[in-house]
């Protein structure tokens, strides 16, 4: 061989383990993606509702193949906007003080302040690109004509907006403010309005008649959402490749109501309108995971699909919001509770467990399956695991790793306890003990949950002989004890039985709202001084 080849060789030797060693770098940290349905219950997700599922969620499936499956995830509320501060912070919601007095719907105020540590900050520190598309539902600061609450008729929408995601952290953005059912009824890139909100219109369901901008169509939000997810990734493959990975929340209006699949879905399932809409919102993560392997990154992004919470009972094959709606679906054999009882609104699991999965190539075996409890809380901590970051004192005081469990999914549950709010009502899990802090369902039960509370309280009063004083609210029949492992449809209430576990479980609720934490470390303080559990008990029921 010459000295000129061997000099090539020689050369050519090291450019190729220099890239290697840059490649290497490159993965270092993985790519993030974060994907939310809207109402999406236990059942609709193919993965967890086995033979009570009747729509086919292929994405879903494919995931579950590919990676690990939750069984025990959980929300925090069975409502939006307190699940959605939950995983933005880490903290429960009821810690955290809004800014400002809201406006109907999408005007809501801000819902915590701009400066607390969220998801985005934290991967800032990383060197992460971050971005935030779909459903916000965290309040806005909208510029008013008035210097009033911001409402139908007084928003300047020329003007751009505050307290959106860009001002939590996100380097790019485009939102809807709110539902797909809440207007205002126009998107905002970066805080800004896009077009002309010079109409007003409503949709199915509630048929919430307000500002929309002028070429707003329901059908179409999933797809322009699709549309800048592709983008989004295209924009940031090369960077990632390159040592700059990519988070990225992708927060779906679906399949909450309008119940409104875009014209390419309608009729794909044997289930109906709300059977096409659940699989077009699992094309969603389908189209997701497509890109990804387009742009040569899906060896090295981490992807997770869940639910803010469980469905809602208004909804179904019937476009306007109706009392029991969802039980037609099940007449037809498909149950979007999946086993479980309840619904949306809810202290029961119908309400509170959501389907949970997570792909992240070659470190998460396929086709696993964890029993484990975590919650959406978690993936604060989770993810400042993964990327070697370090929370403070202060920041993801009720997040906890979940990373043990993708190395080892029959590992010691990181989580032992969680509580979870219900619209009237509150629940708390200590292993496979569940406490229900109210008779009956811990809903208003306006669209189906039973049993009401108008109806639950005065029964608790009768089968205990007389009104309660506050201190025998933790006593039977005015809570709920469930075990879980034994009884997951929530039939058999133990409480009477067992009054000492109420008890403890009612003390560890109090002690972690009082420490300002529910993690080990340092005593914080919460935005709100005291925490009410049995402030929706109806009147009259208390004797003090």
């Amino acid at each position: 061989m010459s000295k000129y080849f061997a000099a090539i060789l020689t050369i050519s030797t090291i450019l190729l383990a220099s890239g290697r060693e840059c490649q290497a770098a490159s993965t270092d940290k993985p790519n993030i993606i974060y994907i939310m349905a809207d109402d999406l219950g236990y059942g609709d997700a193919a993965p967890f509702g086995n033979e009570r599922c009747k729509i086919p969620t292929p994405g879903m499936t494919r995931l579950a193949a590919e990676g690990m499956r939750f069984t025990d995830a959980h929300s925090i509320a069975s409502v939006c906007v307190p699940s959605r501060l939950a995983i933005m912070t880490g903290r429960y919601p009821w810690r955290i003080n809004g800014i400002g007095k809201s406006g109907p719907w999408g005007y809501i105020a801000p819902q915590f302040k701009p400066g607390s540590h969220t998801l985005a900050h934290l991967l800032n520190d990383q060197g992460y690109k971050t971005g935030y598309i779909g459903k916000w539902h965290l309040g806005l600061s909208m510029v008013t004509t008035d210097d009033q609450v911001q409402k139908i008729g007084n928003i300047d929408y020329s003007k751009p907006v505050t307290a959106g995601p860009n001002d939590h952290g996100f380097d790019y953005s485009f939102i809807l403010p709110g539902s797909l059912d809440m207007f205002p009824y126009v998107y905002l890139k970066n805080q800004r309005f896009l077009g002309k909100v010079n109409k007003m219109r409503g949709w199915s369901a509630f048929n919430r008649v307000g500002p929309t901008e002028e070429n707003f169509e329901d059908y179409e939000v999933l797809q322009t959402f699709r549309e800048e997810v592709n983008q989004f990734i295209a924009r940031n493959a090369k960077g990632s490749r390159n040592g700059t990975p990519f988070f990225l929340y992708f927060a779906l209006t679906a399949p909450h109501t309008p119940t409104s699949p875009h014209p390419d879905f309608q009729g794909k399932t044997d289930l109906g309108v709300y059977g096409d809409f659940v699989h077009e919102t699992d094309y969603c993560l389908v189209s997701t995971m497509e890109a990804l392997q387009k742009h040569g990154i899906d060896d090295n992004t981490i992807v997770i699909f869940t639910s803010d919470h469980g469905p809602a009972p208004y909804a179904g094959n019937i476009l306007e919001a109706t009392y029991n709606n969802i039980k037609g679906l099940e007449k037809q054999g498909h149950y979007p509770s999946g086993p479980l009882r309840g619904y949306k609104f809810s202290v029961y699991e119908g309400g509170m467990r959501i389907p949970f999965l997570i792909k992240w190539p070659n470190h998460i075996k396929p086709g696993s399956t964890c029993d484990r409890l975590i919650g959406l809380n978690d993936l604060l901590a989770t993810i400042a695991e993964i990327t070697g970051s370090e929370l403070s004192k202060n920041q993801g005081v009720d997040s906890i790793s979940y990373l043990p469990l993708l190395r080892d999914p029959n590992a010691k549950a990181p989580r032992q306890n969680l509580q979870m709010q219900g619209t009237h009502g509150w629940a708390y899990r200590m292993g496979d003990w569940k406490l229900c802090l109210c008779p009956g369902s811990g809903a208003l039960g306006v669209y189906g949950n039973v049993p009401k509370p108008v109806d639950a309280w005065p029964a608790a009063v009768k089968k205990f002989g007389n009104n309660p004083t506050r201190e025998q609210l933790i006593e039977a029949p005015f809570v709920q004890l469930f075990n879980l492992k034994e009884d997951l449809g929530e039939m058999e209430d133990v409480s009477k039985q067992n009054p000492n576990v109420v008890k403890q479980m009612y003390e560890l609720m109090r002690q972690q709202f009082a420490n300002g934490r529910s993690t080990p470390g340092p005593k914080q303080t919460n935005d709100r001084n005291t925490l009410n559990y049995w402030s929706r008990i109806p009147s009259g029921i208390l004797t003090n």
